[in-house]
């Protein structure tokens, strides 16, 4: 009977230890997602209140201004090329983006689906790139450019944000391709098919979740590069944002922070946009990619 109680008092015990502990876990997960979330909102919610205040200055920008003005807004416009730099930098960032979808979808496809020689030492070469990173290759991309009398050109800076997208990018599609059986290729090609009606028929439209994290990825770089970008680029009426922006608030500091302000909350809109558009595909894209490689 002693012993009978005692065990029942064991499982009882064991049975409360285990739900302190799921407390607990649940507790702390959800104090590192609040933590996780103030780290991300509290920058974005301040840099916005500080694009609507009526000072220039970085002393005097609030988060929550008293009196909120869209003068900034109207000075970045009207006073600065911003026009210019955005429609410059959306131009490079939409042919990036279908070059880079193009390239990553067809040398992926390539890889995953066919056998011929040298196919091992190519995905080998494709790896190894991955690991380095893209800074080491600036001074040679320059060269390049310089030979191909592309410096100071949007092309080259477009060529060079395509090329160097593939390998990373062709292994993530190819993982995903690795996914969907061949025997759609297959079947297909016992109806008369060729390859390149069975890629565009059958293949891309399987793979449209991950060819849109593709496309939203790169369709972001050019937005947030500057390096690159200012060492190609050396004509005024070429700048990208991320140029205009910094020379705008490096020739006054402190000066026109509030206008540097506005301009990273209109930069953030068309990339917002996407995001929030296309959020279900990219979920669904980086998990699937991952699966096999």
């Amino acid at each position: 009977m002693k012993s009978t109680v005692s065990s029942s008092h064991a499982e009882a015990f064991v049975k409360a230890g285990r739900v302190f502990t799921n407390a607990m876990s649940t507790v702390l997960i959800y104090a590192m997602l609040i933590v996780m979330a103030l780290v991300v909102l509290v920058p974005i919610v301040w840099i916005v209140g500080a694009s609507f205040n009526p000072q220039s200055s970085l002393l005097s920008a609030t988060a929550f201004p008293e009196n909120p003005t869209i003068s900034h807004y109207i000075k970045l416009i009207k006073e600065t090329k911003f026009l210019a730099w955005y429609g410059n930098t959306l131009k490079i960032a939409s042919i990036n983006m279908v070059l880079s979808v193009i390239l990553t979808s067809t040398t992926a496809y390539v890889f995953s689906r066919f056998r011929f020689p040298g196919k091992k030492f190519g995905l080998l070469s494709i790896l190894i790139l991955q690991m380095f990173p893209s800074f080491m290759g600036m001074m040679a991309m320059y060269n390049i450019l310089w030979q191909l009398n592309l410096l100071n050109t949007h092309f080259g800076l477009i060529l060079t944000y395509a090329a160097g997208q593939i390998p990373y990018n062709t292994w993530l599609v190819k993982g995903y391709l690795s996914n969907i059986p061949r025997s759609l290729d297959e079947a297909a090609r016992l109806d008369g098919a060729s390859n390149l009606r069975i890629f565009w028929q059958i293949i891309l439209p399987l793979i449209k979740p991950i060819l849109i994290f593709v496309a939203l990825s790169q369709f972001i770089a050019p937005w947030m590069d500057f390096i690159f970008p200012r060492m190609i680029l050396s004509s005024p009426e070429k700048k990208t944002l991320a140029i205009g922006l910094y020379d705008m608030i490096n020739a006054n500091t402190n000066n026109n922070f509030t206008t540097f302000a506005a301009g990273a909350v209109l930069v953030a809109v068309p990339i917002t946009f996407l995001y929030v558009c296309l959020q279900r595909y990219l979920i669904h894209g980086v998990t699937a990619g991952a699966n096999k490689a």
